[in-house]
């Protein structure tokens, strides 16, 4: 997949603009480095975007329009849709498709664009929605681009490998819980809502993709004192989730085992530990911090 890639568009007519022939056949091939797989199945380009169900008060940004296959359909049923691409190609044959300009085409990297700075010329008063078949390659990047603009985000609907999104939705305990499971959950409630094949892509991917719903909360799941101090103990004990927290923690903090109460068991293991027990143990090694 790719911030450049969804397919498949058709000529048709659209209430908020003409569409022109060029999106009958896009005639692009898809660029391994970008990590390109175009959506082609048009009954799994209608499910998804009736997953999505699209307003007509809703400012969508779609991530990589590719081809075109989500883009139609949500161009037509949205008050605004911006589609972020960083492939030339992409952004010339969207401006062919789209000549009265009733799609907003941004040409750069999504890591790099400013998600606020749409919100405020298109919904001062609300958020707006995330759509995107993204490529694998950066997936983790992109999520944590989106949970760092999450204020300005309603929700965020997604393709991506079916592995990923399983560890998006691990509960703890399980082998795929990790950093993804964490930091999404915290801050979203996640659902995955189907699977898609190989065969709805070109060039078919080698594994199966998932749609999944990642909807962000107005505040944090569990009350958190400090972010960045939460970010970096997770990194740190999942970095070293073989070990128990008695010897993960020490890539963390030296002194975790004099700032832990004794009620916490350090003989457990990162992945043990539900959301509200992370929260709860980053919040007590920074009030530690503080005394000292």
């Amino acid at each position: 997949m790719t911030a450049g890639r969804q397919g498949g568009g058709i000529s048709s007519r659209h209430g908020r603009g003409r569409v022109s022939d060029a999106s009958a056949t896009s005639g692009l091939h898809p660029r391994r480095s970008l990590g390109q797989n175009f959506l082609r199945d048009q009954n799994i380009a209608r499910k998804i975007v009736a997953a999505i169900g699209p307003d007509r008060a809703d400012v969508v940004v779609e991530i990589g329009p590719g081809e075109g296959a989500l883009t139609r359909h949500l161009a037509a049923g949205v008050r605004h849709l911006s589609a972020v691409d960083i492939d030339e190609r992409v952004i010339e044959r969207m401006r062919e498709t789209y000549p009265d300009g009733s799609v907003e085409i941004i040409g750069e990297d999504f890591l790099a664009t400013d998600l606020a700075s749409i919100r405020a010329r298109h919904a001062p008063e609300g958020r707006i929605r995330l759509v995107g078949n993204i490529p694998y390659n950066i997936t983790t990047p992109i999520l944590f681009h989106v949970l760092d603009q999450r204020s300005v985000v309603r929700d965020f609907t997604v393709l991506m490998q079916k592995e990923v999104a399983r560890r998006i939705v691990a509960a703890p305990g399980s082998k795929e819980y990790g950093i993804l499971s964490v930091f999404c959950q915290l801050f979203a409630d996640v659902r995955l809502l189907f699977d898609v094949p190989p065969e709805a892509f070109f060039p078919k991917p080698k594994v199966v993709s998932s749609l999944l719903r990642i909807t962000f909360l107005p505040e944090p799941r569990f009350q958190l004192e400090d972010e960045k101090h939460f970010r970096a103990m997770v990194r740190a004990i999942f970095g070293k989730r073989r070990k128990t927290l008695r010897n993960s923690l020490r890539y963390f903090c030296a002194d975790a085992e004099r700032a832990v109460p004794a009620s916490v068991d350090l003989s457990r293991r990162p992945e043990e530990l539900s959301i509200r027990e992370l929260v709860s143990l980053s919040n007590t090694l920074l009030e530690w911090a503080k005394r000292q």
